[in-house]
């Protein structure tokens, strides 16, 4: 099994996870500063939650995956520093108390520290994988151009490239027990993906 099995075996799931009215507002240019505003200062949490869970990880990975693992965990810092200079920008509270869909996938991330080595980076691949996938939807950005930009660069496409050759690595050494775990990792991914975008307009975001 490879990791990109599960996106055509879970059509749906995945659909949900990198297609959502949030990112065709984002595209459009439609959807409101304050329903970005509030999205923006949760993924600034869920960064930090996924820096620390990672770095978790790390220490349990196979070495031929230490680079790519040390890779992410060296830009997701960066990317903590990137969204502090924008919410300077922007006048934005970052210190906002994580919302039930921050909260969930902060439980999630967590508990994937526990699971098989497989479950684990099929975990890491998934959310990157549907986060580029979910900014390449909202190409051509209007208003937002700039966060588009940054969340689709080749140096990002090419870092979920090597995690999805980790997973693979991992998903074919793995027992079958192993396997169900990592996909029943990917599918819970999918499912906070899809909460994680609608969290702004269940918050009082509007769509219009």
């Amino acid at each position: 099994m490879r990791a990109e099995d599960m996106i055509s075996r879970h059509a749906s799931a995945w659909r949900g996870a990198t297609r959502h009215p949030f990112l065709d507002a984002v595209r459009d240019g439609t959807l409101p500063r304050e329903a970005f505003d509030l999205w923006l200062a949760q993924d600034y949490l869920f960064v930090a939650d996924l820096l620390s869970s990672q770095a978790r990880i790390l220490a349990r990975a196979p070495r031929r995956d230490q680079t790519v693992l040390a890779g992410g965990l060296v830009a997701a810092e960066a990317e903590l520093g990137w969204f502090e200079d924008k919410a300077s920008e922007r006048g934005l509270d970052l210190g906002a108390f994580r919302l039930p869909a921050t909260q969930d996938y902060r439980r999630l991330m967590s508990s994937m520290e526990d699971e098989p080595y497989a479950a684990a980076i099929t975990g890491v691949w998934t959310i990157e994988r549907a986060y580029l996938e979910a900014w390449r939807s909202a190409k051509p950005p209007a208003a937002y151009a700039e966060f588009v930009e940054h969340w689709t660069t080749p140096e990002f496409a090419e870092y979920v490239s090597g995690l999805e050759h980790a997973a693979d690595d991992a998903l074919s050494n793995a027992i079958g027990p192993e396997r169900e775990a990592a996909e029943q990792t990917f599918l819970s991914v999918t499912r906070l993906e899809r909460e994680f975008w609608e969290m702004t307009f269940s918050e009082g975001g509007d769509r219009s």
